[in-house]
C-alpha cells in the first residue's frame, strides 16, 4: 500500500502537503515519478535496495497526487523495466510550461519530499544530484536550497516568545537582507522571496511549493518541524562533537571528533588523518584546512601518540636514512613491476626497524578505530543525514574497515553518501570492495600512486598479498567505483599530506581554492541582479557586506 502523505497524515511529521502538484500537468507528474523510478533502478540495483526503491516510489506517487493505478508501472520502473525511458521522461518534464525553464523547482520539491519524515537518506540525495544533472539544474543551487531549509529550521527552533514578536520580525528583516546578499535565499534561477510582513522566518523555501504545489519546505518551519530538526541533526543538536567515548573500547585510547568548519548542513563530511609528525603537521586539522565539501565538517582525532610516532619515523627514514637518489631508484623499480620481497636494497632493510613497529601498531589500531567509527555512525550521533568520508593512508584504512563493519549490519544503507580513500593500505582486489557498494550510495573513490615505494615497502611484511589499493586501481565493475591515478601529484607517500588541496580537487572534492573566490564573485554579482529584479533591498553592497559573503563562502 502506498504511503499516505495527505495533509492530515503529515501534520505530525511537520510536513504539510496542500494540493500536490496542482499546477503541474498529470503527464508532467507521471514523468516526474517515472524519472525518479527509472533513476533509482539505475543507481541502486539489486535486492539490498529493493525495499527502499519501492517505498520511495509509492510515497512519491501519493505526494504527487497521482492515481494509485500507476503504481504497478512505477514499481516496474523501479525494478529495472523502462530503462530507456530516462530521456523521454526528462524531456517531458522540461517542457512543462509551469516550470518556465526552471527545473530547479523539481529538485527543490524532491528535497522537501525526502525530508518529510525527518530523515535525509544518502540514496535520496544521490538521486537528487542525479536528477539535477538530467534536468540541467546546477548542483550549486541544490546546495543553496538545502542551506535555506537549515536556516528555516534553526529560526523556528530559536523562535522568541509571542510578546517579542515585533522585535523578532524586525531582526528577521535584517537577517533576510543579509542572507539575500550572500545568495542563500535564492530560489529557481534567481527569483528572490519578497520581503513581506507575513514572513516569520528569514528563509522560507517557497519556490517549489508556489509552482509545483507542495509546501513541505515552508512547513518545516512549523512547530512540528522542530521534531524534524531533532531527527535530522540529532536530539542534542551538537553533531558529532557531542560524542564522547565514555569508556575505553578494546585497545582504542583516543577517539574524538574535532570541528573543521562551524555551521549546520543537511549533509556532513568527516575527514580522517593518516599520520602526524612534529612541526607543521602535528595537528589533525592541518591536512584539511582547505576542505570545503560541506558547511559542516569534522576530523577524527584518533590514537595521536602512535600516529605521531609513525609520522616521525617516516620523516626520519626519508630525510636521513634513504637519500633522494635511492628513493628515485626505488620509485622506478616499483613502476617497472619487478619489485619483490627479495629485491629491496640491503641498506633499506637494515633500517626497517625504525618504521616497522609503529606501522604495525597503527595498522592494527586503524581496524579497531574503523569499527568504532561504524558504531558511532550507525547510532546516528550525527543525526539522520548523509555522511561523506575522506581519508588518506591509515585514515583511509580506518574508513575502509568502517564500511566493512557497516556492510555486515542490517539497515545500514542510506548513511554514507561518498567515500574517498587516498593511498589506502588495504586489499586492492575487487572482491574485497564489493561489500562497500551495499552501504555507499554515491562514489567510492580510490586515489592511488603507482610509484609510492614507501607504501609498498611498509606493506611488504603486513600481508603476502601485494595487491594494495593505494598502488593501483581497484577493478570493481560498479558505477560507484572511481579510480584516480594521482601519480602526477603524489611523488611519495608523504605527499598525501603535503599536497592535499591539489589531491582533493583532483578527486572532485570541493576546497577553498581559487575556484571559491570565483564562486564568491559570481554569488555577489548574481545576488545584486536578483535584488534589483524584485526591488526589495538596495542593490549597492554596503560596507562590511562583502565580508559577510566571504564568511559564508568559507563557512565561518
Amino acid at each position: 500500500m502506498a504511503e499516505d502523505v495527505s495533509p492530515a497524515a503529515n501534520t505530525a511529521t511537520g510536513i504539510i502537503v496542500s494540493a500536490p502538484c496542482k499546477r503541474l500537468s498529470e503527464p508532467g507528474r507521471f514523468a516526474y515519478a517515472g524519472l525518479c523510478a527509472v533513476s533509482l533502478a539505475q543507481l541502486f540495483p539489486g535486492k539490498d535496495h529493493r525495499d527502499f526503491r519501492v517505498a520511495f516510489v509509492e510515497a512519491l506517487v501519493s505526494w504527487l497526487g497521482l492515481c494509485t493505478s500507476v503504481l504497478p508501472a512505477m514499481t516496474a520502473f523501479s525494478c529495472g523495466l523502462g530503462d530507456d525511458g530516462t530521456d523521454t521522461f526528462a524531456s517531458l518534464l522540461l517542457q512543462e510550461p509551469v516550470l518556465d525553464g526552471q527545473s530547479i523547482l523539481i529538485i527543490q520539491d524532491l528535497v522537501s519530499f525526502s525530508l518529510r519524515k525527518g530523515q535525509y537518506d544518502a540514496r535520496a540525495r544521490v538521486l537528487i544530484q542525479h536528477l539535477s544533472c538530467l534536468l540541467r539544474a546546477p548542483l550549486e543551487k541544490l546546495e543553496i536550497f538545502e542551506g535555506t531549509l537549515v536556516h528555516s529550521l534553526k529560526e523556528k527552533q530559536e523562535q522568541q516568545p509571542e510578546e517579542q514578536e515585533g522585535a523578532v520580525r524586525k531582526e528577521t528583516k535584517k537577517k533576510l537582507q543579509r542572507y539575500l546578499l550572500i545568495g542563500l535565499a535564492t530560489v529557481g534561477g534567481g527569483t528572490l522571496i519578497g520581503l513581506t510582513g507575513g514572513l516569520s522566518a528569514p528563509l522560507v523555501a517557497a519556490g517549489a511549493g508556489a509552482l509545483i504545489g507542495t509546501t513541505g519546505a515552508a512547513a518545516l518551519g512549523s512547530t512540528a518541524g522542530i521534531a524534524v530538526m531533532a531527527s535530522l541533526f540529532g536530539a542534542a543538536g551538537a553533531g558529532l562533537t557531542g560524542y564522547k567515548m565514555k569508556k575505553r573500547v578494546g585497545e582504542i585510547e583516543e577517539f574524538d571528533f574535532l570541528t573543521l568548519t562551524e555551521g549546520k548542513q543537511l549533509h556532513i563530511t568527516v575527514a580522517v588523518t593518516g599520520w602526524l609528525c612534529a612541526g607543521e603537521f602535528a595537528s589533525f586539522h592541518t591536512p584539511w584546512h582547505t576542505l570545503l565539501h560541506s558547511q559542516e565538517q569534522y576530523c577524527l582525532a584518533w590514537e595521536s601518540r602512535y600516529l605521531l610516532e609513525l609520522g616521525n619515523a617516516m620523516v626520519t627514514l626519508l630525510s636521513g636514512l634513504v637519500n633522494m637518489v635511492a628513493q628515485e631508484t626505488l620509485k622506478y623499480t616499483i613502476l617497472s613491476g619487478i619489485m619483490t620481497a627479495l629485491a629491496w636494497p640491503a641498506s633499506l632493510l637494515a633500517v626497517a626497524s625504525v618504521i616497522d613497529n609503529p606501522w604495525s601498531v597503527c595498522l592494527h589500531r586503524s581496524v579497531e578505530v574503523g569499527k568504532q567509527l561504524a558504531r558511532v555512525l550507525r547510532s546516528r550521533q550525527q543525526g539522520k543525514r548523509p555522511v561523506t568520508l575522506v581519508g588518506f593512508s591509515l585514515g583511509a584504512r580506518v574508513i575502509y574497515f568502517c564500511l566493512q563493519e557497516l556492510s555486515q549490519e542490517k539497515d545500514c544503507q542510506g548513511i554514507i553518501e561518498d567515500v574517498v580513500l587516498l593511498g589506502a593500505p588495504v586489499e586492492g582486489t575487487a572482491k574485497h570492495w564489493e561489500s562497500l557498494t551495499k552501504v555507499v550510495s554515491g562514489r567510492i573513490v580510490n586515489g592511488y600512486c603507482r610509484g609510492d615505494w614507501l607504501l609498498r615497502f611498509l606493506y611488504r611484511s603486513s600481508s603476502i598479498q601485494m595487491m594494495v589499493a593505494g598502488l593501483q586501481p581497484v577493478n570493481l565493475d560498479d558505477r560507484r567505483m572511481v579510480n584516480v591515478d594521482l601519480s602526477s601529484v603524489v611523488k611519495g607517500h608523504l605527499d598525501y599530506m603535503r599536497q592535499m588541496e591539489t589531491i582533493l580537487v583532483a578527486v572532485g572534492i570541493r576546497t577553498r581554492g581559487p575556484q571559491v573566490e570565483r564562486t564568491k564573485n559570481e554569488l555577489t554579482k548574481a545576488t545584486v541582479l536578483d535584488v534589483c529584479s524584485v526591488r526589495t533591498i538596495e542593490t549597492k553592497m554596503q560596507p562590511g557586506e562583502l565580508e559577510v559573503v566571504e564568511a559564508a563562502v568559507h563557512g565561518k
